[in-house]
């Protein structure tokens, strides 16, 4: 089932002025369950995709359908609700929030969504076990390492149960035994749990890792690969 539909995606930055075009037609679809990196040269569109894909810009062109909704047409608020309930972010920053614990911060969105105490305890747990820092529950993002804080965002954006989870160069601040240590956490979480993972990058680590590879540059898709085996 395609999960993700782009037709004909274009971005024009300050078309009034000096026009910056950083998608000039772009054309995919996602199914549930893959595990898809978006890769480019820096200045091809990548993150700006990422962007449009998760709603939190739009394109100046072009149609874009996640989960079987076309997002272009919501409004503001009812994109923070589709964002809350069916997408999870992991940014390059990390973006916590510095006065919360690590447990806190992964806990957030489910208090947005008003979930019990008993059933946030039970995810919480379940997640910070699974990303391997259950004992950093306590601590805030200024007391943990770069990889630390990586795996408390990881958790967060998998906490509310999302459909998809859109990656932006999570791997960028983290040395090989975190970034390995980080995809073989998002590689079990996404078959255990069948979530569609969509990561935008250029680290070569997480391009093995990916099961297909669709590269843009000038703001086109230039090949589409599905890997046979990893």
């Amino acid at each position: 089932m395609s999960v993700i539909v782009a037709k004909g995606i274009k971005k024009v930055y300050n078309p009034d002025t000096i026009p910056v075009h950083a998608l000039n037609g772009v054309d995919f679809t996602i199914e549930q369950g893959e595990f898809t990196a978006i890769v480019g040269p820096s200045g091809s569109g990548k993150t700006t995709l990422l962007n449009i894909i998760g709603g939190l810009d739009n394109p100046s062109d072009g149609y874009i359908e996640v989960g079987g909704q076309d997002i272009s047409k919501l409004s503001d608020n009812e994109l923070i609700e589709f964002r809350k309930n069916n997408i999870g972010f992991v940014f390059q920053a990390y973006n916590l929030i510095p006065v919360m614990t690590a447990k806190e911060n992964v806990e957030f969105v489910m208090l947005l969504q008003k979930r019990s105490q008993a059933e946030r305890d039970a995810r919480v747990n379940e997640l910070m076990e699974a990303v391997g820092i259950a004992d950093k529950m306590d601590k805030r993002p200024s007391q943990l390492s770069g990889g630390q804080q990586q795996r408390v965002a990881v958790a967060r954006a998998l906490a509310p149960k999302p459909h998809f989870i859109l990656a932006d160069e999570p791997t960028a601040n983290l040395d090989s035994k975190s970034t390995s240590n980080l995809l073989d956490i998002m590689a079990n979480l996404n078959k255990k749990e069948n979530m569609t993972f969509v990561f935008s990058t250029h680290d070569q680590r997480v391009i093995d890792r990916a099961r297909r590879v669709i590269t843009i540059d000038d703001g086109v898709v230039v090949s589409d690969e599905v890997k046979k085996s990893l």
